[in-house]
């Protein structure tokens, strides 16, 4: 793993938390978008060498949705960038880590993605991801 690539913030109203978190870190937002595969729009903040990722579900069936409805806004996940995303997954894999998703697959920002359980993690929800060919 190369470095924590973002940290993801569930929120229930998107708006008036881009405008909080633009007030926090001084900054404005560098992009916004919807995932519309996983029910989600996202907003970034780019501080230092990580990025803080604002999501908001886009239906009450999204997996953003679910987790606001049991645990409430807060931290989400962590993602860590890697450099050969498939390659990971298989060495996570025979390290016994239980994924969300045995192939990646598209996500937000430009990025391949992937998921770990937290039952696997401490509870933690870990995203592992890698920057798209352009």
């Amino acid at each position: 793993m190369k470095n924590i690539e973002h940290i993801g913030i569930a929120v229930r109203d998107l708006e008036s938390s881009v405008e909080l978190f633009s007030k926090l870190l001084n900054i404005p937002p560098y992009k916004s978008e919807k995932v519309e595969s996983e029910g989600v729009e996202t907003t970034f903040f780019k501080t230092g060498e990580t990025k803080v990722e604002l999501l908001s579900a886009t239906n009450e069936d999204s997996p953003i949705a679910k987790f606001l409805e049991k645990k409430g806004e807060g931290i989400h996940h962590i993602a860590f960038e890697v450099a050969d995303l498939d390659a990971e997954i298989k060495r996570l894999e025979k390290e016994g880590f239980k994924l969300i998703n045995q192939a990646s697959k598209d996500g937000a920002d430009n990025k391949k993605i992937a998921f770990l359980h937290p039952k696997s993690t401490n509870g933690v929800l870990i995203e592992i991801c890698q920057e798209k060919e352009k």
